[in-house]
């Protein structure tokens, strides 16, 4: 995993905010509607810090497990509550007052996540702009009719002024499994026909399949440093030799080295080096490395230097502070609806489980996002923070979506559901969030050991 100094507190933080995001919903109408607050904890487990507040005496925990949260009001079915307060008492409320309790957790989620992309937005990303450059025949980019020095402006109408922005859009479509129309600087339209990849490609691998090639500055690939046993040594690569071409690609920078074999592990290729004005080809069989939960290919080597990108490479994503409001609602209704489509796609079998993401993932993903800048981290916290609300909005028991679904029966028929209908629904729901942990959790597994 990346550095743990950086990934454990950025995970904690992550899962604490917005725990207690979402908790802070729940409390802040329970208050505005005078319902009894007598707990608010961020975590389980044993307090690390505790304060009572003046307002009811509440009491508001720091725990030692930053994996969720609770908000603990008063309430019949929990204990004994005096006279004067049973008008206070959460059970004793009308099923709307109930209602909107419950739905605010969730709903001050997006608000979040609207918050975050909005604040990205007006700070701005800055990325690459996406201009190709060398791309391989047997990529969807080369296929569907991308050629070197084009300069992708638009993915289905969106401005893409970065290549990050491009691959979002990209995302989103593939999920969807939809075609997307790439709109260049020359005014032609690319259409990539991704409804047509077989539904057990991962998210993950989207980048290899489609090919985008940035286009980079020519400088001579010169090896500094060859790792001794490795599959560069073997083959006879030497310090000082410059590197050609491999299998026929010409390389003329240090990423295009990098991408021609980060993801051909264990596949044998040739490489042509100059050394000492003479040219050999060379063949090597590619290595592998960990990097994160993936494992990518290497062949051990290091370069000699690598020449920073042109400023005039560089573009900037951003929006002024109004325009980035409906920008920041936009991304976090679109994003919503994929997470609902995606999960559909997975209960129905048109996707992979494998796309289930557990507590690990998300550390890892949340180091990473911290180290690459507040912008990428920002985005990060939107993403997780709109998840939680959609999931939390599943109607299913145990989560805020199985209690809102109870209340909405109960409006329709004029009294709340039954104890044994809730008690079979508890059931139900907690069997189907051991199930989902379960998957999240082999799936961690799995990725760190492969």
């Amino acid at each position: 995993m990346d550095n743990l100094i950086v990934v454990i507190p950025a995970f904690i933080f992550t899962i604490a905010l917005l725990v207690a995001i979402h908790e802070y919903g729940h409390f802040w109408v329970a208050r505005k509607l005078n319902v009894k607050v007598l707990r608010f904890s961020i975590g389980f487990g044993t307090p690390l810090f505790r304060f009572r507040g003046e307002k009811d005496n509440t009491e508001f925990i720091l725990a030692s497990i930053p994996l969720g949260g609770y908000v603990k009001m008063l309430d019949e079915r929990e204990g004994d509550v005096a006279e004067d307060e049973l008008h206070r008492a959460f059970n004793r409320q009308s099923v709307y007052k109930r209602f909107a309790i419950v739905l605010a957790g969730p709903f001050v989620n997006f608000v979040f996540a609207v918050f975050a992309f909005w604040l990205m937005f007006v700070m701005g990303i800055q990325g690459v702009k996406p201009i190709m450059g060398n791309l391989d025949s047997n990529s969807i980019a080369w296929q569907s009719g991308l050629r070197s020095d084009d300069l992708i402006v638009a993915v289905d109408g969106e401005d893409t002024p970065t290549l990050n922005a491009v691959y979002e859009q990209l995302l989103e479509a593939f999920i969807e499994r939809k075609s997307v129309i790439l709109k260049l600087s020359d005014q032609r339209n690319i259409t990539f026909k991704l409804d047509q990849l077989d539904n057990d490609v991962e998210p993950s691998s989207l980048q290899n399949i489609i090919g985008l090639s940035l286009k980079l500055p020519v400088e001579d690939v010169i090896i500094s440093e060859v790792t001794p046993d490795s599959p560069a040594s073997i083959a006879g690569i030497l310090s000082g030799d410059q590197v050609v071409s491999i299998d026929g690609q010409s390389i003329d920078h240090w990423r295009d080295l990098v991408r021609s074999v980060i993801d051909k592990t264990g596949v044998k290729v040739v490489i042509e080096i100059v050394r000492n004005g003479q040219y050999f080809q060379l063949p090597v069989t590619i290595g592998f490395a960990k990097k994160g939960s993936q494992t990518i290919g290497r062949i051990g080597v290091r370069p000699k230097s690598v020449t920073p990108l042109p400023e005039s490479m560089y573009a900037m994503h951003q929006y002024g502070v109004f325009t980035a409001i409906s920008k920041g609602i936009e991304k976090t209704w679109d994003l919503s609806l994929l997470t609902l489509k995606m999960l559909g796609s997975i209960v129905v079998g048109d996707a992979s489980i494998k796309n289930i993401s557990g507590p690990f993932t998300i550390a890892e993903v949340a180091g990473h996002s911290a180290q690459m800048g507040i912008e990428s981290f920002l985005r990060f916290l939107a993403i997780v923070s709109l998840s939680l609300g959609v999931i939390n909005l599943l109607p299913i028991p145990m989560l805020d979506g199985g209690h809102l679904f109870f209340y909405l029966v109960e409006m329709v028929k004029g009294s709340p559901v039954s104890d044994a209908i809730q008690e079979i629904g508890l059931k139900i729901g907690i069997t189907l969030l051991v199930m989902l942990m379960s998957i999240a959790l082999y799936n961690d597994f799995t990725r760190i050991l492969n």
